[in-house]
């Protein structure tokens, strides 16, 4: 790993939090180098092919899971993933937290190097910056994890039973620090149910929307959607996902790859454009100081027609989703004929970041874990308990489906190979991505127009690029 010296050390460890939190009397480089491991990573974890035990994991060491109590809940966890570990591993104590803002909670430990978990759902609004984690040898290379003995078929590789890409998915400086585990599809959620008796259909084009949200604005309901207080990243993904249908996944890789201009497509301004004209005249400023969950409920007591969000949206909204609300996902309409993708096109991404700690006590632990976690059994289970498919390979074969994920299944098979690709500059530069939020809102709330929004990002661009330095990381596809 590239040693971390200098500025670039100060950067990384500002961007942890290290400046900020490191005791009086604690240097930054002692408060970095404690809990286990050195500041270059922690211990080395190989498989040596055993079916069984295959990172020689020990039963008398505890196994400190962390995972985000977000959208996906923290049942799977409780309820199917760490009972399997405990059965393989008889004995062995889990220590388990579900925790809802992830990056406040497990920061300080990270900085201040003491009680590190070993396993940690990096996920919600508040995820940590694993960029900087990465830099600064907190996440375990999960190489050995994929070329593994698959715990269903020991003559197989973990790596052989995942949906293709998923590993690439994970790339951090080009090396598999995190699991990406779970298949997500993204577009604007609806009320089946609803739309069936109204008789209103989700529109295909921009045009279609523009003239279905009259009539829904006539009806008494709010076109459209999105909680500005704290998820305007879903409203982004609208844009990124409308950007690639434009002009091709090539505008995102660009932008993911930090190519000079990239932000000032016209594909993405042009995109910008046509979701900043929805929210402007069709959704309502008050939803700016709303977070997600309060923006979703309303659009469960039937105030809210379309709401753009991921496939989890569903099991997050269980407990408050009426029985006669039936959920479905819509693609994202086409701006114009002439985009480069159908409006049939979706994005589907391994998504939902999980990574072992290095520097934790137990990495070996952590790696079977997630090898317990990729196994049929606990990508099933997991789907049982969180509503959510994940990337394991026929994992969901038996079950019965709700009707959000039937509605999933069907855009997809209806998507074919029109499958708008992820963004990966989310986890790669996280000031990238804050900043993207903050202009996201000035654009959807109409306190800038797209050009602005699109020259605002590309200097946060120019930066990222500068401050990264040798360190850009690049995608091919």
């Amino acid at each position: 790993m590239t040693e971390i010296t200098g500025l670039l050390r100060r950067d990384v460890l500002k961007r942890l939090g290290l400046v900020a939190v490191a005791a009086p009397g604690l240097s930054l480089l002692s408060a970095c180098a404690t809990g286990g491991g050195s500041e270059e990573g922690g211990t080395d974890v190989a498989s040596d092919g055993d079916a069984k035990n295959p990172f020689k994991v020990d039963a008398a060491k505890p196994l400190n899971v962390v995972i985000f109590k977000g959208g996906l809940g923290d049942d799977y966890a409780t309820q199917v993933h760490e009972p399997m570990y405990v059965t393989a591993f008889p004995g062995v104590k889990i220590e388990h937290e579900g925790i809802v803002e992830i990056g406040k909670a497990l920061q300080p430990r990270f900085s201040s190097g003491t009680d590190i978990p070993d396993v940690v759902a990096n996920s919600g609004t508040d995820l940590m910056d694993t960029g900087a984690l990465a830099e600064a040898g907190h996440l375990q290379d999960l190489t050995a994890l994929w070329d593994a003995p698959s715990v269903d078929d020991p003559a197989k590789k973990v790596r052989d039973t995942i949906m293709p890409g998923a590993v690439e998915a994970g790339l951090v400086a080009g090396k598999p620090y995190l699991l990406p585990y779970v298949s997500t599809t993204y577009g604007l959620w609806y009320d089946a149910e609803l739309f069936k008796a109204k008789g209103w259909t989700p529109p295909k084009t921009f045009e279609e929307f523009k003239t279905l949200a009259e009539t829904i604005k006539a009806a008494g309901l709010t076109p459209f959607a999105y909680a500005g207080k704290n998820a305007s990243y879903y409203a982004y993904w609208m844009i990124l996902i409308s950007a690639a249908k434009i002009g091709g996944n090539k505008v995102l890789l660009d932008i993911d790859n930090l190519v000079d201009g990239a932000w000032t497509n016209p594909a993405v301004e042009q995109a910008a454009a046509a979701w900043a004209e929805i929210n402007t005249k069709y959704s309502d400023k008050s939803f700016e100081g709303l977070i997600h969950t309060e923006v979703q409920t309303q659009q469960n007591q039937g105030k809210i027609a379309f709401y753009p969000s991921g496939s989890w949206l569903e099991n997050e909204q269980a407990p408050s989703t009426p029985k006669t609300f039936k959920y479905g996902l819509a693609p994202t309409p086409s701006v114009s004929s002439a985009d480069a993708m159908p409006y049939e096109a979706v994005r589907v991404a391994a998504g939902e970041y999980y990574f072992v700690s290095a520097k934790g006590e137990n990495p070996q632990g952590g790696m079977e874990y997630f090898r317990q976690m990729l196994s049929k059994a606990g990508a099933k289970g997991f789907t049982e308990k969180s509503g959510s498919l994940t990337i394991v390979n026929g994992a969901a074969e038996g079950l019965t489906l709700s009707p959000g994920l039937t509605s999933v299944f069907a855009a997809q098979q209806a998507a074919g190979q029109n499958v708008v690709t992820t963004s990966l500059f989310e986890n790669w530069y996280k000031e990238l991505e804050t900043e993207l939020r903050r202009q996201t809102n000035n654009l959807m709330y109409g306190r800038n127009d797209a050009k602005t929004f699109c020259a605002e990002m590309q200097k946060a661009a120019d930066k990222a690029k500068e401050d990264a330095g040798a360190d850009i990381q690049t995608r091919a596809s």
